[in-house]
């Protein structure tokens, strides 16, 4: 383990997080707040601790998958313990637990909030919560990557560890050029949206932090009602087309970009994203349009396709409150929790391209039975799909549902109704934030117990870092070597007095 490695890589992630703090400390000067003092504290804290690990460059900068997966979890960590520390200290969320449940919902874009009056915060905070969906989103990583010299080629680490998907490909063959067209797209993205709600009459401030919480699918609003506050289908028509767009793969974009529009247009999993999430919108549309919005045949549409948008895409916002719909609409918002957006998407969930494989694993195996000499090949986008990639997919589909499982098990001591505990662990696991019952989109996740809180906080990061990042670091195993060359090292001395 490469330990030096991962204290610089830490130390760079902690003078980003310093520089990003500088945005709300000017929102709150801006707007005459005291609680830019807090950021600007956190913020200087930060520079000096990440100047301090990032003095010297190591030496031995070999960096393989198992550093790549502790250095993007301990990142996630880190600044979700950091970025909570402003809320303490300006006493707008007097618990730290809660400080850092709000914090790392935000940077895993999950947007479930402890909150219970999300007006009452300052300025600077309501910016905080908003700017950390946008740089969560793409990721703080693949931003290091873009901006700072690293690892050489053992920087593709980082990125399997961080980006989405079971596979992750460069769009370019050097890894750092892909990091900057990634993240040209997003700020592009990201920009286009803010000028167009600006265009429906969306206040300026309204208006960039509904974009950041958008771009990286987070959904934390600076209204209480969430999007539903501003009654308009122009501003509602648009976030919802955004949250479409930023669910679906940046590659796709790139292709675009590149003019191979028909090579972007073969994409297996696009197809596949738009078919699940126009036949949801249908469905729900023919089920709420009679008892909720009869004669407003548009109304229900618009209403369905935004809830729809939200949870595939993993957002979060809201326009209605979703848990008075039918049963089939709420259950088929249930199965789009864990559906999700596409691979290489800012979305969360567990993607439509590992269903698509989940669905064809399952068919070979049929086939195989019914067919033992058959030669059955899993193909995506007409490649041949590696049993590696297989069998990554088929672990994540169980890793996922025995910590959900267990997740929900520890909510249950609560004692809250089953919807209540199920769609609490799966908002949060999939990054959506709001679910049923009492978290849904007019509840909170205030009433939780500490523990479940811990829980759910560990739920948020593993489904942004997919999974593995979050048990590798846990696991005995990944520590077994560095705590044999320690305990030599003592031995060592001992013998030496």
């Amino acid at each position: 383990m490469n330990y030096r490695m991962i204290l610089y890589l830490l130390g760079w992630v902690l003078n980003i997080q310093s520089i990003c703090l500088l945005l709300p400390v000017a929102v709150g000067v801006f707007y005459g707040e005291g609680q830019w003092k807090a950021y600007a504290l956190v913020m200087a804290l930060s520079l000096v601790c990440g100047i301090l690990l990032t003095l010297k460059k190591p030496k031995r900068t070999v960096f393989f998958v198992r550093e790549g997966f502790v250095t993007v979890a301990l990142a996630w960590l880190a600044l979700s313990l950091d970025g909570a520390v402003p809320f303490l200290l300006t006493g707008e969320i007097p618990s730290y637990l809660d400080a850092v449940f709000e914090m790392a919902s935000g940077y895993t874009t999950t947007g479930a909030s402890i909150l219970t009056n999300v007006e009452a915060l300052s300025h600077c905070s309501l910016f905080w919560r908003s700017f950390s969906h946008w740089i969560g989103g793409m990721g703080v990583l693949v931003f290091l990557i873009a901006i700072v010299p690293l690892t050489g080629g053992h920087i593709m680490s980082l990125m399997k560890a961080e980006s989405p998907g079971p596979s992750v490909e460069k769009l370019v063959p050097r890894v750092r050029q892909t990091a900057v067209i990634l993240y040209s797209i997003y700020i592009s993205l990201t920009i286009l949206e803010a000028m167009l709600l600006l265009a429906g009459g969306m206040p300026w401030f309204d208006s960039i932090t509904t974009a950041f919480a958008t771009a990286g699918t987070g959904g934390f609003s600076i209204r209480n009602a969430s999007i539903g506050f501003y009654q308009s289908y122009y501003i509602q028509g648009v976030v919802t087309v955004f949250m479409v767009l930023f669910g679906t793969n940046f590659s796709i974009y790139y292709l675009l970009l590149s003019k191979r529009p028909k090579q972007a247009l073969k994409s297996e999993e696009l197809r596949w994203y738009l078919g699940i999430y126009a036949l949801s919108v249908a469905v729900i549309t023919w089920n709420i349009y009679r008892p909720f919005h009869s004669g407003h045949l548009f109304h229900a549409f618009h209403n369905a396709a935004f809830s729809v948008a939200t949870v595939m895409s993993t957002t979060g916002f809201a326009i209605n409150d979703f848990n008075q719909w039918p049963q089939v609409s709420r259950y088929l918002l249930f199965i789009l929790m864990f559906c999700g957006a596409m691979a290489g998407s800012t979305g969360g969930g567990m993607k439509v391209s590992r269903l698509i494989l989940l669905f064809k694993s399952s068919v070979r195996e049929i086939l195989s039975i019914v067919h033992p000499r058959g030669v059955n090949i899993v193909k995506l986008d007409k490649k041949r799909v590696g049993d590696d990639v297989l069998r990554g997919t088929v672990s994540y589909f169980v890793l996922l549902i025995l910590i959900y499982v267990f997740s929900v098990l520890v909510i249950c001591f609560d004692e809250f109704d089953i919807d209540t505990s199920l769609t609490a662990v799966a908002a949060t696991m999939n990054n959506i934030g709001p679910g049923l019952g009492l978290v849904g989109p007019r509840g909170n996740y205030a009433m939780f117990s500490p523990l479940s809180k811990i829980v759910l906080i560990f739920d948020m990061l593993a489904g942004r870092l997919e999974l593995f990042p979050m048990l590798v670091l846990l696991s005995p195993q990944t520590w077994k070597g560095g705590l044999s060359v320690i305990k030599r090292r003592i031995s060592w001395n001992r013998k030496s007095m």
